[in-house]
């Protein structure tokens, strides 16, 4: 049986995980007002999951934290472009390639049970293969105006059924889907 594959992500509330230069600055200050101890659910959800997924930008984008905040964590990093990790890099963290049937055959292989999705490009592309089987969304209250988008071009039409919001005191709303089985038919005209 496949991994289940789980997105928990912070969007601005115009739905960027990122300003244009992927900067997330917006959300690092944001932060800032995250009362002590509150965690908005990360504790949890990360509980929840076996393996980490992520893309090389949010790799990289990591890498710049200081210390490595996965560390037993088993984490693989999707990339064709790169050839080896950073140096002091845990063991517990390794390259993954190829399309994403093989990182999903690869991932069960490995026995993981429930995978965290990070990285805009890298939740766009298991949307798009119809991997993805539950969102988590936490809404800032700000708006960029610009920036990287969460989710990108689908096939067709992709049925979310809501399973919990919750908002905080510092006006963070979080939203938990599950994704329905498959797409629709596109009804998106090609004009």
């Amino acid at each position: 049986m496949r991994p289940r594959f789980a997105v928990f992500i912070a969007t601005s509330l115009d739905g960027f995980i990122a300003r244009p230069d992927g900067s997330i600055d917006w959300l690092d200050e944001a932060n800032t007002r995250v009362p002590e101890g509150e965690d908005c659910g990360y504790a949890a959800f990360m509980d929840s999951v076996d393996a980490l997924l992520m893309g090389r930008k949010t790799y990289e984008t990591v890498l710049t934290f200081g210390d490595w905040p996965y560390d037993h964590q088993s984490v693989y990093v999707l990339s064709d472009q790169l050839t080896s990790l950073a140096e002091g890099v845990p063991d517990t963290v390794r390259l993954i390639r190829g399309d994403i049937p093989n990182v999903v055959s690869e991932l069960r292989d490995r026995g993981h049970r429930k995978v965290y999705v990070d990285g805009g490009k890298t939740i766009q592309s298991l949307l798009a293969a119809g991997i993805v089987d539950e969102i988590t969304i936490t809404r800032i209250p700000v708006l960029l105006g610009a920036g990287r988008s969460l989710f990108g071009e689908l096939p067709g039409d992709l049925a979310l059924k809501h399973v919990s919001t919750r908002s905080d005191s510092i006006g963070f709303v979080q939203s938990t889907y599950q994704v329905q089985a498959g797409f629709s038919q596109d009804t998106r005209s090609s004009a």
